[in-house]
This record gives structure tokens, sequence and C-alpha cells, in this order.
């Protein structure tokens, strides 16, 4: 494969004779950066969005490029923003023979034997071409990234959304200097990575507020999300008819045996799933909803359906756990309730609905999103975060010559930019709850 996929002016190849890991000057601060971002290895980067995760990526893409950055996407076949990237940033897609067996949580037979071998190509390349990359974005539930992150001769910087994944912590902690900076989606999450000597700063995730615009409300409940035991939509549903309220339910079924034994049978008249929606189908359903129901059950790292509801004007009921309490952060339009507790969860959800019938109410709810949750500023912050490592990279390199692989030593955040929030040491672990009210599987 030919180098001209990197765009933004790269060149035709490595000079014969040197090193990749060669030291060289950091970009101008108005040059546009060589950006690789690598995605979770399992669903594609598309709309229907199959998460919050893929959501994130997919925006995250399109803020960068229209910024002016050249972003190369490596993620799984079928994902949009693969456009002008080689062949080994194609990942193969994962595949159910039998939909019943589909799940977010294990692999079909013999994926993993494909999958894995791919994502290491697609590093190979990285490693083959670093001379024309600034930095990579690291977003992957793989191990693998963080293993080889010393030997790419590129930064890698990697964002934290999930809880201490013991595959994540295990590569990271076997890989060679220079090791991956990481950045955590809330105060929550990176507290729970500090507790197993990995160190984030804090840089919360945002939604393009101008694709979740105000909506007029309405009278029923709505849920959105992946519907599977640890997002709690069975509670949702729960809660709604104890508010006597009608309630629709947004999302794709992640675990089918879960669906059809809890979810499937509280559905009638009064709760209707409608299945996966794209986004502008999103945010008129929710636009025009009464309140937005959030049942986390498990210790949710942060909640990007919250910010979606709130951009919207559609104030938001949800359980207090993980990093929900920092995304709702004392907004007008929201109410915590703890975990699992259904019956608090009606009653806020009454409360709220009562209010969001009055337009100056969900104006001022959508203003206080706007103002937290814009993904231009965070952009814009990201961007910082990448000169700063593009920087601090080639003044190592330049002083040392090429990188060698040494010990593992203790993990540290680099120094970024002031915009980005430290941590402290609290140790927050995460509920491993039982299968009816939620158990705490991650997608890799």
């Amino acid at each position: 494969m030919t180098t001209t996929a990197v765009a933004h002016g790269s060149s035709a190849g490595s000079v014969p004779g040197t090193s990749a890991q060669e030291a060289r000057p950091a970009p101008a601060p108005d040059r546009p950066l060589r950006i690789v971002l690598v995605a979770p290895v399992r669903y594609p980067i598309a709309e229907p969005h199959a998460g919050g995760l893929e959501s994130s990526v997919w925006h995250q893409v399109r803020a960068l490029r229209a910024r002016g950055h050249s972003v190369l996407l490596c993620a799984v076949e079928g994902s949009d923003h693969l456009d002008g990237g080689p062949a080994e940033f194609t990942l193969p897609a994962v595949a159910w023979d039998d939909p019943a067996e589909a799940s977010d949580t294990t692999w079909p037979p013999g994926y993993l034997e494909r999958a894995e071998p791919a994502l290491h190509r697609a590093l190979d390349w990285i490693a083959d071409h670093a001379s024309e990359i600034d930095v990579v974005e690291n977003h992957s539930l793989s191990g693998h990234v963080l293993a080889r992150a010393g030997g790419l001769g590129v930064p890698v910087v990697s964002t934290l959304h999930t809880p201490a994944l013991p595959d994540l912590l295990e590569h990271h902690r076997g890989a060679a200097e220079p090791r991956s900076t990481f950045l955590a989606v809330s105060e929550h999450t990176a507290a729970v990575w500090a507790a197993e000597g990995v160190e984030a700063r804090v840089l919360p995730n945002a939604i393009d507020t101008d694709r979740w615009p105000l909506g007029p409300g309405g009278d029923d409940l709505v849920w959105s999300g992946r519907l599977v035991p640890e997002k709690g939509p069975h509670l949702a549903l729960r809660a709604a008819r104890l508010a006597g309220r009608r309630i629709v339910l947004a999302g794709r079924i992640g675990d089918v045996d879960y669906f059809e034994s809890e979810v499937a049978p509280l559905l009638g008249r009064d709760a209707e799933h409608v299945g996966p929606l794209r986004q502008p189908e999103l945010a008129e359903l929710v636009g025009r909803s009464a309140c937005a129901l959030v049942t986390p059950c498990w210790e949710e790292p942060f909640g990007l359906v919250i910010a979606e509801a709130l951009a919207t004007g559609t104030p938001v009921a949800s359980f207090a756990v993980g990093g929900v309490p920092e995304v709702v952060a004392g907004s007008i339009g929201a109410g915590l309730v703890p975990m699992g507790d259904a019956v608090g969860l009606a009653r806020v959800a009454s409360g709220l609905a009562a209010l969001a019938g009055d337009p100056g109410f969900r104006a001022r709810v959508r203003h206080d999103a706007v103002e937290r949750f814009s993904l231009q500023r965070r952009a814009a912050v990201v961007e910082g975060v990448h000169r700063e490592l593009v920087a601090a990279h080639g003044a190592r390199t330049h002083r040392a010559g090429p990188t060698a692989p040494s010990a593992p030593s203790t993990v540290a955040a680099a120094a970024l930019p002031a915009a980005l929030t430290p941590t402290g040491p609290a140790a927050l672990t995460a509920a491993a709850g039982r299968r009816r009210t939620g158990r705490p599987g991650v997608r890799s």
C-alpha cells in the first residue's frame, strides 16, 4: 500500500536509511495535524450508532476534519469516514450466523482469530509510516493498541470510555516506554483508573448541539440506548408505568436473552420499542418527549444520552451512578435518584414532565446544555492536547534519538493543556450488579 493515502502533503515514503522514529520537527502551530484515530473493534462507526462510544468517535472524526486536520479512521468495514485510508485500516466486522446469539460482550466463533491479526496489520502500517503521522488517537477497547504504543514511533493518546478493564490494564502495564497518555470522559472514570495506577486528565464527552435542536416536548417519556442489562431499560419501563405515562424505547438490542425475558414482557400499548434510529429521527423523538429516563445499572462512565436529551430541552430523570452526576451538574432540567429506585425515578420524572410543557423552561435547559457540551469547543481542546504531545515527542526524540524499548515504569499523565481537569486519587470501584439489575459487561 502506498503512502498517498495520508493527506495534507504527506510524503510518498520514508527516506532510505532513516528510522520511522527519528526526530522530526514539531508541526507549526497553524499546520494541520495528521491524525490516525483507532476505533473500537466490533461495530461500524456509522448511523444508527451502536452506542455512545461509536457516536463519540463518529463525531470526533467530523469535528477534527472540520478544523482542517487530516484524520484517517481505523475501524470495521461498513464505517463512515474510511475514505483516504489504507486497506489495512478497514477491519473485519462482527457477523452472527444466528441473530439470536448476538451479544455486546461475546464474539462469533473465529472472529477474534481474524480481527486481532487485522488490527496488528493496521498498527504495523502506522509504525511503517510514522514519519507521516503526528499523533494516534486511540478509542479502541483492545489492549493491543496500548501494548504497542511505545513502538509505533508516534505519540498515542487513549481515551478511557470504560471502567478499568483487566485486559487494558495488563497490556498497558507490560508496554515499553513511551506508553500511551490518557484522557478520561469523567472525573469518576479517571478516579477508577487512578486507583489502578493509571493517571488520566479529564475531558468530558460532547455532542453536536446543532444536531440536537430544541424540541416542542410532549406527553410521552423516552428512553434511548443499547438494550442490555447494564443500561436497565426494564427499570425505565417500570418507572413509566408507575408514573402513569406512555414510554418509547429507542435502541439496538444488545442482549437478545435479556430483551426477551426482561423487556419484551413489559411492552404493550403504553410501552413501545421502535428499534435503533438514525440521529435525526432520534433527536426528533427525544425532543417531543416530556422527560427522558436514564437507568444505568453499572458504574456509567459518562452518559451521553443525558447531554443529548438536555440539548433538546427535554429534562432527564436518572439514576445517580458513576459519572452521571457530573453530566447533570446542577442542570435545572435533571433529577437524580439512587440506582435501581424505580419508584423514585417515577416521582422525579413526573415532576420534571410537569415543567417540560413550558417553552421557557425547555429553552433554559437547552441553553445550559449548549454551554457545557459543545463539540466544537471540545475539538479545540483535543487539538491542543495533540499539539502538546507532538511537541513533547519531538523534544524527547531529539534528545534521545531513535526510541529503544525499556522496562515499564510508573504511569503518569503527560503535560496537557490547562483546559483539562486533573483528577484526585480517590478510588471508585465498579459495581457488579446481578442480571436483573444489570451486569457490568463491557463491549470490546
